[in-house]
C-alpha cells in the first residue's frame, strides 16, 4: 500500500531533478533555489524539496525560517511560496535553528521517503530536490525513490580540486541509473563591479571541460557575484532581481537550458 502512495505521487510530478554535487561550499542550494524559482516564474508548477538533513539552507534562502509545516489527514502539507511553488525542508521541522540533526543513514532514508510520499505536493510540472554534498545516503535514497523521469543538475566551480569531484558524481549517477541532464559552472568568474575588469578567482572553464569529457550538456556559467550572498541572506533569489544582467541573467539562462531539454518548449521568463 504504501509503494503504491509513493508511487502515485511521484506520477503526479512530470520531472524530478535531483540538483547534486561531489564537493561542498560550490553554491548548490542557491543554484536548486533560483532554478526552482526560475522554473515558477516561467509558469511551470514547482516543488522545492530540501533533502539535505544536516544542514537546511532552503528555508533562510527563500526567507522562511521560522515557518512550520503541519498534517492535514495524514498528509504533511508542502510550505506555500506563492501559488507556483512550494517547499518542504526538515527546516519547518526543528524547533529551533541552532538544533543539530544527529541520524545515521536508515533515518534520513525514512524522512526523505516520508517527504516524497506523505507531502502532498499534487500535481506537478517540475520537483527540484537539493541533495547535500557526496554520493551517500541522501542521493542514493532520492535516486532509489523518485520513479522516473528523473534527471540531475551537477553543480561545480571551475577549479580542478571541485571538477574532479564532480566527476565522481557523474559516474554515481550512471551507476544508479539517473541521468544527467547537465553541468552547471558555478562561480565562473567575478566582474569587479568598480572598474568592470574580470579576475577568474576560482579558474574558468573547468565545469564545461567536464562536461565535454563526460559527454553531458554543459548548462552555463553563472558568475561570482556579491549579490548573490546578500540577496541569499535576505531571502531573495537572484531570479527575482529586475535586472537582466550579471548572475541574475546568468541564472535565468540555466532556467531557460533546463526547460529546453526537458521538452518544455521555449518559455519566456518573466522578470518580477
Amino acid at each position: 500500500m504504501e509503494e503504491e502512495i509513493l508511487a502515485q505521487r511521484m506520477d503526479n510530478i512530470r520531472q524530478k531533478i535531483v540538483v547534486m554535487s561531489g564537493k561542498g561550499g560550490v553554491g548548490k542550494s542557491t543554484v536548486a533555489v533560483n532554478l526552482a524559482v526560475g522554473l515558477s516564474q516561467a509558469g511551470m508548477s514547482v516543488g522545492l524539496l530540501d533533502v539535505d538533513v544536516h544542514g537546511p539552507s532552503i528555508p533562510q534562502l527563500l526567507g522562511m525560517q521560522g515557518q512550520g509545516t503541519h498534517l492535514i489527514e495524514h498528509e504533511l502539507q508542502a510550505v506555500r511560496v506563492n501559488d507556483r511553488l512550494s517547499v518542504m525542508s526538515i527546516g519547518f521541522l526543528v524547533t529551533s535553528p541552532t538544533d543539530a540533526v544527529i541520524w545515521r543513514g536508515p533515518r534520513k532514508y525514512a524522512l526523505i521517503r516520508q517527504f516524497l510520499k506523505d507531502v502532498n505536493w499534487g500535481r506537478l510540472d517540475y520537483l527540484v530536490i537539493d541533495s547535500p554534498p557526496g554520493t551517500g545516503d541522501e542521493p542514493l535514497a532520492v535516486a532509489q525513490l523518485v520513479g522516473k523521469p528523473a534527471t540531475a543538475v551537477l553543480v561545480t566551480t571551475p577549479q580542478e580540486l571541485a571538477v574532479n569531484d564532480v566527476r565522481r558524481s557523474v559516474s554515481f549517477c550512471r551507476a544508479v541509473d539517473l541521468p544527467v541532464l547537465g553541468i552547471i559552472e558555478n562561480m565562473s568568474g567575478f566582474a569587479c563591479p568598480a572598474c568592470g575588469h574580470r579576475i577568474d578567482i576560482f579558474k574558468t572553464g573547468g565545469g564545461e571541460s567536464l562536461a565535454a569529457e563526460m559527454n553531458v550538456r554543459f548548462l552555463g556559467k553563472v558568475p561570482l557575484d556579491p549579490a548573490v550572498v546578500s540577496r541569499g541572506d535576505s531571502g531573495e533569489p537572484q531570479t527575482c532581481l529586475k535586472n537582466v544582467g550579471g548572475s541574475a541573467q546568468a541564472f535565468r539562462d540555466v532556467v531557460q537550458a533546463v526547460l529546453d531539454h526537458t521538452r518544455a518548449g521555449r518559455v519566456e521568463l518573466k522578470v518580477l
